[in-house]
């Protein structure tokens, strides 16, 4: 009986973020805050740079230290070995946490959960936290493509250390992490001080699960989610459907709402080294036998430059909402639900990379229309 009974994919909280950022203090925060929940924590060590031991809180959770290399370089053996020994124990814990290096790419951590058919039975990858550090981000953006990359593949942005700069400067962080990835959620905190329950086990990865949470989610300028440094979350305490109309939050974000998906922002362009850019697609019903031959075309002929690619397409004829989501050249889509009375039958795209030609996409996607 109770193995024939479906098993809920356990969720993974993929952990990225710079040397120095609050991993260790987020980290620490999930391990020891009274939320209810267990959480088997995979701390990847790299060399002496890493997490120190004596930094993790006692706890009753397991944690697996893999000291033999960075992440990247073990993903395909190490992470699958280690989760695969820890599906062996079902109802042990609630979800899975890895911590990356500072230095390590997301990318390959990601893809081994997105990929992996054998670690993707039991698991799902629920979000890619980049936590980045309000002080020294525009100086880690000039001498590392990695902080780059984390900010670019994450569902989840935390600006942390806002304590340390003035609130002009937390403004111009955060139009940096929007140029970078216009369709992030962000939050601003002091001491990795996010409200856990806002971050872990949100669907924000899935992102037919992020759509029913925001069905903002792929729009421009996707303030929804920032809060400010002082926020202690007690506003948003309303079981987290994010469907509501936030325009009632207290801060004013207004000023931001100017066209996140142009690589010549005027925050981006203040620091020079910034590779990676967004370039975001509108348009009407799609005609399916253009669209998907475009689509597979793009991802095989420019997939080692798209970090990311999300996507809610309106297929003409077609009673439901097509989802589409990639990384680098791994597509998937399907069906969501069915478009609603009213609803207006849109197509958006959204690609994160690099030497992204938006001129080429943007002609090529409205030839795909079924009006073209």
């Amino acid at each position: 009986m109770t193995e024939t009974a479906p098993v809920k994919p356990i969720p993974v909280t993929v952990l990225t973020g710079y040397l120095g950022a609050g991993k260790t203090t987020l980290l620490n925060r999930i391990l020891s805050e009274n939320h209810g929940k267990k959480y088997a924590v995979i701390v990847n060590e790299f060399g002496e740079i890493g997490i120190d031991n004596d930094l993790i809180v006692e706890s009753d959770e397991e944690i697996y230290e893999m000291n033999n290399g960075c992440v990247c370089c073990t993903v395909r053996g190490d992470l699958i070995r280690v989760v695969e020994g820890l599906m062996r124990r079902p109802g042990r814990f609630d979800g899975i946490i890895v911590e990356t290096t500072g230095l390590a790419d997301p990318v390959p951590v990601a893809q081994t959960f997105f990929m992996d058919d054998d670690v993707r039975a039991k698991t799902e990858l629920d979000a890619v936290i980049a936590l980045v550090d309000a002080k020294h981000l525009p100086l880690r953006l000039k001498d590392s493509r990695e902080a780059e990359d984390q900010i670019a593949f994450a569902d989840v942005v935390i600006v942390n250390k806002t304590d340390l700069v003035s609130p002009e400067e937390v403004a111009r962080i955060e139009d940096i992490v929007r140029a970078i990835n216009p369709s992030a959620r962000i939050y601003k905190t002091t001491r990795s001080g996010v409200d856990l329950a806002r971050v872990l086990d949100q669907g924000a990865f899935n992102l037919e699960r992020a759509l029913e949470n925001d069905p903002h989610f792929l729009e421009h300028g996707h303030e929804d989610h920032a809060c400010g440094p002082d926020c202690d979350h007690h506003h948003h305490d309303h079981g987290h459907d994010h469907g509501h109309d936030h325009h009632h939050h207290d801060h004013d974000h207004a000023h931001h709402d100017h066209g996140h998906d142009h690589h010549n922002h005027g925050a981006v362009s203040a620091i020079h080294d910034v590779t990676v850019q967004s370039v975001s697609l509108r348009g009407g019903e799609m005609n399916a036998e253009r669209f998907f031959p475009w689509i597979q075309k793009v991802t095989q002929t420019d997939g080692p430059n798209i970090l990311r690619l999300k996507g809610i397409i309106a297929f003409k004829g077609d009673a439901e909402r097509y989802v589409v989501q990639g990384v680098h050249m791994i597509i998937e889509g399907d069906h969501q639900r069915p478009w609603k009375e009213g609803e207006k039958r849109e197509s958006r795209l959204v690609f994160i990379g690099r030497e992204l030609d938006r001129e080429k996409l943007e002609k090529s996607f409205n030839a795909c229309l079924a009006t073209a």
